[in-house]
């Protein structure tokens, strides 16, 4: 018996999608603007931007469920619960910060260890895409589903971060499944989920990712009637740092290609 109702995914969903949108407020008006950027202890950057966003979030998801721990980039992770919200305010921050618009408010719910909800949302691209547990995955109001493709030669793949993926056999593995494949691009971030999930794409691959810059978008893939997976095939986590996601039947193709791709 799940722990949430499709009732309270309702009520979360709604809930998120508010708190996606004061952020996305509050990021325009920091694009527009201009800010200075400090680099983090990972030598990563983030902005006043990136805050004030994860506290407007932190605000409106609090007062939806308030039951449910916050885990978000800027302000660390709450104590242990049975539900817990995954934030990150401004996935792309190198984007954002080099005037480049892929850049997104990336906001989930975890009911144990399954993801129920998920809402992605990229102001300056102009879309916003959500899709809770059993509800189908939605794109600005219209329902969307990923394509039908069957082949690897008529398949078009994306990757993001690979870095790790050059290492070992895992460049071989990924530069062979291209050559196998329609066309390569790099659309990266957020881009490549919301294209996947609606038809435009039929893999993604990742190497190096945080959990919280993804789970959304897993949510909403799977949605769609995508796989969503880590590069050995297995099932998300707090712990998960790759991506394979694709339409059911490239999925299966490429799965066994890349397992094992990142160890060296």
């Amino acid at each position: 018996m799940s722990i949430i109702d499709d009732a309270t995914l309702d009520h979360a969903l709604a809930g998120a999608l508010e708190a996606a949108e004061a952020a996305s407020a509050i990021i325009c008006h920091y694009w527009r603007e201009g800010v200075a950027v400090e680099l983090k202890d990972d030598a990563t950057p983030v902005t006043i931007a990136d805050r004030e966003a994860e506290q407007a979030i932190r605000h409106v998801l609090a007062r939806t469920l308030p039951e449910a721990s916050i885990h978000g980039e800027e302000f660390g992770r709450g104590d242990d619960r049975a539900l817990t919200w995954l934030v990150d305010p401004l996935d792309g921050t190198k984007s954002f910060v080099r005037r480049t618009p892929f850049f997104s408010t990336q906001i989930a719910l975890m009911a144990g260890t399954e993801l129920v909800l998920g809402v992605s949302k990229a102001p300056l691209y102009c879309e916003t895409m959500w899709a809770r547990r059993g509800g189908g995955a939605w794109l600005d109001g219209e329902r969307v589903h990923v394509a039908d493709t069957s082949s690897l030669d008529q398949a078009s793949v994306s990757t993001g971060n690979v870095r790790s993926l050059t290492s070992g056999r895992g460049w071989d593995a990924l530069g062979a499944l291209i050559r196998d494949t329609n066309r390569i691009r790099g659309y990266g971030d957020f881009c490549h989920y919301h294209l996947l999930a609606r038809g435009g794409l039929d893999l993604v691959i990742e190497s190096d990712v945080n959990i919280l810059d993804i789970a959304a978008l897993a949510v909403i893939v799977r949605e769609a009637g995508g796989i969503f997976t880590d590069l050995d095939g297995g099932e998300l986590d707090i712990h998960t740092r790759s991506v394979l996601a694709g339409v059911p039947a490239i999925h299966t193709l490429a799965a066994p290609r890349l397992r094992g791709a990142t160890i060296p």
